[in-house]
């Protein structure tokens, strides 16, 4: 019984010893790449030079700024080459692209501000929108993701989204299609897929799902999830699902309405609750 004991013992250690292996291999292989959180800074420090509102950040020249976007490129390259996930890709043009596409981007972000500061009757200015308001933070790293996306960049845009996603509770695929003027109103809960193409002049609540019909894996390179054209509101807790469901312009999708059909331009689809209400006395 002892010696049954005893070889059970050398079983153990040994299949231990080889899982120990495994991790140190993996970790070799793993260890200069760049870690999540510092792909996530370098993405909220671009953001915070190209919206000094945001921090701390001071500039006494316009060539203190051009050397800090220079350095901003120089670390995207570094990233880029260090997380090795692109072997086919040429990170130097990618690197370049970006940033020479960077204030088109920055354009698109002020469309977003303005949508919120001029549908959001809370909101005092656009620097209070480009400083406190999740939406926007949202918003913003998704654009950063998503030039990197059609650059073909690999994980970094996940990466960044699912950074905005951790800090703001708004899932935005990086794939996703999304014009201009996207205004998020709360935002928590919200969830864009990554086929949905969204127009312009587009609201969004806290709680919409923009997701797909089906998760088979053998869709993976099909639209998956729906359109939603220019001028809509979609209301809080809508669920519209589906790659062939389009949402007409200037439509109008209640709160808690489930959608996995299309509906014309100029709709107005509604929810109807089945509640009852019961009188009651006051406890005395």
């Amino acid at each position: 019984m002892t010696g049954g004991i005893l070889n059970l013992s050398i079983l153990r250690s040994s299949f231990m010893e080889d899982f120990y292996q495994h991790i140190y291999r993996k970790q070799l292989e793993a260890q200069d790449m760049p870690s999540n959180a510092r792909i996530a800074s370098w993405a909220m420090h671009v953001l915070h030079l190209l919206f000094p509102e945001r921090g701390s950040l001071h500039f006494d020249s316009a060539e203190e700024v051009r050397q800090a976007f220079d350095e901003a490129r120089e670390e995207l390259l570094e990233l880029l080459q260090k997380t090795k996930a692109c072997s086919h890709c040429n990170n130097e043009r990618i690197a370049d692209e970006f940033f020479v596409g960077l204030p088109a981007i920055y354009e698109v972000m002020l469309t977003d501000a303005e949508a919120i500061m001029q549908g959001d009757p809370a909101a005092q200015s656009l620097r209070e929108v480009i400083r406190t308001y999740p939406g926007f933070t949202a918003i913003c790293i998704y654009r950063l993701a998503h030039e990197l996306w059609v650059h073909g960049v690999p994980l970094i845009p996940r990466i960044l989204t699912e950074h905005a996603h951790s800090k703001t509770g708004i899932d935005i695929h990086p794939g996703a299609r999304i014009g201009r003027y996207l205004y998020i109103d709360h935002g928590t809960g919200l969830v864009i897929g990554e086929t949905c193409i969204i127009g312009d002049h587009v609201k969004l609540y806290q709680g919409v799902t923009l997701g797909a019909l089906s998760v088979e894996k053998n869709m993976a390179n099909t639209q998956r999830h729906p359109v939603i054209e220019d001028h809509v509101i979609i209301y809080a807790g809508a669920t519209i699902l589906g790659g062939q469901t389009v949402i007409g312009h200037h439509s109008v999708v209640g709160g808690n309405v489930w959608l996995t059909s299309s509906i014309d331009p100029y709709t107005t689809v509604y929810h109807q609750p089945n509640s009852k209400f019961i009188d009651s006395k006051p406890i005395a």
